[in-house]
């Protein structure tokens, strides 16, 4: 049935998309319409006011639904399979221009020369303030100060236009026709002909968007995607090229071996420094090496004349309008359904960046459900939830205790002279309570989600039954409060996971640990909220209640527990939810099964299609008990709320 739905998915997940557009439309409009024709003579505050209101639940989650499916680009899949594709051959192109585009201020505020320009003659001058504290000569100085404007003197030279050589200017404008030439290809329809049998191979071979781990396929597999992979393939030429172009006149060499010749004298004359100070030798030898850093910056020659570039600039934009202009509708699709991020290219494959990437698309995370759902597949060789057949005398083990054996008249058998041991009534008694007996098979759950949900319950069982008890006489007794208060009020703020890694250690990486941490939770959430509901009880129904002869029992029983229960449910419930919280973070510490083991091992992973779908289980588990808890509420204390 998945294999169906997943075939499918982009006709599925597009109707559903409009489905919920349509719901949350439909929904707003019917809401507003009940406003304003409802009679309803309730008043403002009255809790009857906010029962009902189902069309805003379907508001409410279409809403959620809509921002998943948008923001996670499912539904820009759903309407436009290819745009992915064709998307990441654009980023081809663009990554292949970059190397010349950064040369140019199109996408930043400077010349990539001018920015040398300014950051070399700003190292030169702070050089030149440190010569002054370098305690050399007159004649020392002079010399290192000649070495600076001699530095200048040749980034100067290369922006002037009289010293550019010809060769220089020949390859640049061997570039601007290159990226003309490729500008006209772009615009040609015919470009860059039919695709070879060797790329159709490859388009066939690639999955779709999202069908295996490359979730977006390299290969072109579309007419425009063909086109601007090939014109990336030519940009990748002229973009080497064009880094290899050096501004190497005669006029400048000859200053640089000139300053190569400065900078070793003066890098002779800072070690051969006799009776200078240690720190001053390290200052001076620090000069030279900014001086020797700075000629290597401008050696590399990558500043050119201003005007110099003017030509391969105005090609790049020509280029750059036409690959826009080739993308049409691509651009659009792009930016308004494919937002919060972009799609990049690397060196040999395109991926999502943005949301598109961290938020998994809900029909793949739908498919890894019903994966990991497969008992046959689970995760990490255990179901997330099945069942499996277990025989009875393992849990008659769990339920008797071993010492009932023990409470049996006579001994344990013993072997004989033979080996031959006689079993007695005493070790037929130990062989039940210990389940070593031939039983039956029954079927009991099993898996990560129960194996949770049974920590949960015993944590939160444990709270209750202790802690309900110790809260109401800690609001009835002035002893219970005054000795167990400053135990509780000790513990309780301190985060449960400051407890967990104590906890783990001495009990081990077992359930047992992991209940006891959640025990703790949930015990002091319910001895407070059992104390408050105790304390709450008005004085006047106790009176009452003595006036007509009723026992502290029944007072208990019958006045104040009822009282209490209010504030004792709203306690489950939150306990219900911190521990929640707690277990997946205690089961991330240590643990081989549970939620939050499988969530810790897809974070180690960067498996975030599994991450969702922890903790879409968590939200639905934790939304089940919230609702079980209401309606428990509901039919324990139908009274709450009106008087």
């Amino acid at each position: 049935m998945f294999d169906f739905l997943f075939e499918y998915r982009g006709v599925i997940v597009g109707t559903i998309f409009v489905a919920l557009i349509a719901a949350v439309i439909w929904a707003f409009f019917y809401g507003r319409k009940l406003i304003r024709t409802e009679k309803n003579d309730a008043v403002f505050g009255n809790p009857a006011r906010a029962l009902g209101g189902w069309h805003w639940v379907i508001t409410g989650v279409s809403a959620i639904l809509i921002v998943w499916l948008y923001f996670s680009w499912d539904a820009a899949r759903a309407f436009h399979p290819k745009a992915a594709n064709e998307l990441c051959q654009v980023a081809k192109l663009s990554s292949a221009v970059n190397p010349i585009r950064s040369t140019f201020p199109l996408e930043k505020e400077f010349l990539k020369g001018t920015s040398l320009l300014v950051r070399e003659n700003a190292q030169l001058s702070e050089l030149e303030e440190r010569v002054e504290r370098l305690g050399f000569s007159e004649t020392e100085k002079a010399k290192a100060k000649e070495t600076i404007d001699l530095m200048r003197a040749a980034i100067t030279g290369m922006t002037s236009p009289e010293y550019l050589d010809a060769e220089t200017s020949s390859q640049f404008k061997s570039i601007e026709a290159r990226i003309d030439d490729l500008t006209a290809k772009l615009a040609d329809e015919n470009y860059p002909g039919e695709p070879t049998t060797e790329q159709v191979a490859a388009a066939e071979k690639n999955a779709r968007w999202g069908d295996s781990g490359n979730e977006i396929p390299n290969a072109p597999a579309s007419p425009r995607g063909y086109k601007f992979d090939a014109a990336a393939k030519e940009m990748k030429s002229i973009a080497s090229d064009f880094s290899k172009i050096r501004n190497k006149n005669e006029n400048f060499l000859a200053q640089i071996e000139k300053l190569k010749a400065q900078i070793a004298s003066l890098d002779e004359l800072a070690q051969a420094s006799p009776g200078v100070d240690e720190l001053l030798v390290q200052n001076r030898a620090d000069f030279v090496k900014g001086l020797t850093r700075v000629l290597r910056r401008v050696d590399d020659g990558n500043i050119f004349p201003p005007d110099a570039l003017n030509n391969v600039q105005a090609a790049l934009v020509k280029l750059d309008d036409e690959q826009k202009s080739q993308q049409g509708g691509l651009r659009f699709y792009d930016t308004f359904m494919m937002p919060g991020g972009q799609i990049t290219s690397g060196s040999s494959s395109c991926s999502e960046q943005g949301s598109g990437r961290w938020l998994p698309k809900p029909s793949d995370t739908l498919r890894t459900f019903a994966r990991i759902s497969n008992p046959e597949i689970g995760y990490k060789g255990y179901p997330l939830l099945w069942y499996k057949m277990k025989p009875f005398g393992e849990m008659v083990d769990f339920v008797l205790p071993d010492f009932i054996s023990s409470l049996v008249p006579g001994k344990f058998p013993r072997h004989d002279e033979n080996g031959i041991v006689t079993p007695n009534f005493k070790s037929k008694v130990h062989d039940i309570v210990t389940g070593n007996f031939e039983s039956f098979k029954v079927p009991m759950p099993s898996g990560h989600v129960w194996d949770s949900l049974l920590r949960v319950l015993a944590g939160l069982f444990f709270g209750i039954i202790l802690g309900v008890p110790l809260g109401l006489f800690m609001g009835l007794s002035r002893f219970s409060k005054g000795f167990f208060d400053p135990m509780i009020e000790l513990y309780r703020p301190v985060p449960p996971l400051a407890w967990a890694p104590l906890i783990l250690t001495i009990f081990g990486i077992g359930d047992d640990g992991k209940i006891f941490l959640l025990f703790m939770v949930a015990f002091a959430i319910m001895v407070i909220s059992a104390r408050t509901g105790a304390t709450g009880t008005h004085l006047s129904k106790i009176h009452a209640a003595h006036s007509l002869g009723a026992t502290n029992r029944q007072i208990l029983r019958k006045v104040i527990l009822p009282n209490s229960l209010p504030e004792i449910l709203t306690g489950i419930r939150i306990a219900i939810g911190v521990c929640w919280g707690t277990l997946v973070a205690a089961e991330m510490l240590a643990g081989t099964t549970g939620i939050g083991f499988v969530e810790n091992v897809a974070r180690k992973q960067s498996d975030y299609e599994i991450i969702w779908t922890t903790i879409i289980i968590l939200g639905l588990l934790g939304l089940l008990f919230d609702l079980m808890m209401r309606w428990i509420i509901d039919k324990v204390i139908p009274w709450r709320g009106k008087g």
